[in-house]
């Protein structure tokens, strides 16, 4: 049996001092490679690419990205991250640290996560964002490939601004989950779930009220206020085309592009 790998990429991101954005630290080792990519004149755009297969059950791969004061940072993947199972037959743990200063932008925005038949993958997602920093946060997980059953998936959601706590959510679903998770008040059949969260001081005073987008057919989302300057949405569909339809509509609604 093999012990699984372990992985830590990182990136930090600051002012350049021209009007752009430096990367003082773009560093990643086995399966999480880091590519810089064009951005925007002001932005700094970041690319994971996976080195190899997984994750894997027994790996260990932590993501942590930190945007300066003031630094304009946009993260996402050159393809899908698909969980698979491994000769350890652990579950395997993929960790995303995100921290945004004061005055600063940063896009999580990494293609799907497919969850394959007998896969087992803890995800915790943590993101801290100071003063009016602005944190736009975007997943997406797809509960199996086509034509088969979804692996194990748990995924827990902290996201905190200024020291307090605004969301902390987990869902788990596949083999071994609470009992329900595939039923009508979870996910009601549906293999594909998304979540969008932006963080903007602009909503402090004029938060977005609370709203639906789509319909039964084509997936549905719920866009919800949080208690601080943020919001939550939600989203479920029957395949990950349809999914990022939704998210696309509801970062559109948001304003959340840039």
């Amino acid at each position: 049996m093999s012990a699984g790998v372990t992985a830590h990429a990182r990136v930090r991101a600051r002012p350049d001092g021209r009007g752009g954005t430096a990367l003082p630290v773009l560093q990643g080792d086995g399966p999480l490679a880091l590519r810089r990519v064009r951005g925007t004149p002001d932005e700094a755009g970041v690319l994971l690419v996976g080195a190899m297969s997984g994750p894997l059950g027994g790996d260990r791969l932590t993501v942590t990205a930190t945007a300066g004061p003031g630094a304009r940072l946009r993260i996402g993947s050159a393809a899908a991250t698909l969980a698979l199972p491994g000769q350890r037959g652990g579950p395997a743990e993929y960790g995303v640290r995100l921290a945004v200063g004061p005055g600063a932008r940063l896009v999580w925005a990494p293609e799907q996560l497919i969850s394959a038949a007998g896969s087992d993958l803890r995800v915790t997602t943590h993101a801290e964002v100071e003063g009016d920093g602005r944190l736009v946060l975007r997943e997406e997980q797809i509960l199996g490939r086509t034509g088969e059953a979804t692996g194990t998936l748990t995924s827990r959601l902290t996201v905190r601004h200024g020291g307090r706590t605004l969301l902390d959510q987990e869902l788990a679903c596949g083999p071994g989950a609470p009992g329900g998770w595939d039923g009508p008040a979870v996910l009601g059949g549906r293999r594909a779930l998304g979540q969008l969260v932006v963080v903007d001081t602009a909503f402090a005073d004029k938060p977005p009220g609370p709203a639906l987008l789509g319909s039964p057919k084509t997936g549905s989302a719920a866009l919800t206020p949080l208690a601080g300057p943020g919001v939550l949405v939600t989203a479920l569909a029957p395949d990950a085309r349809l999914l990022r339809r939704l998210l696309d509509e509801a970062e559109a609604a948001l304003g959340a592009g840039g």
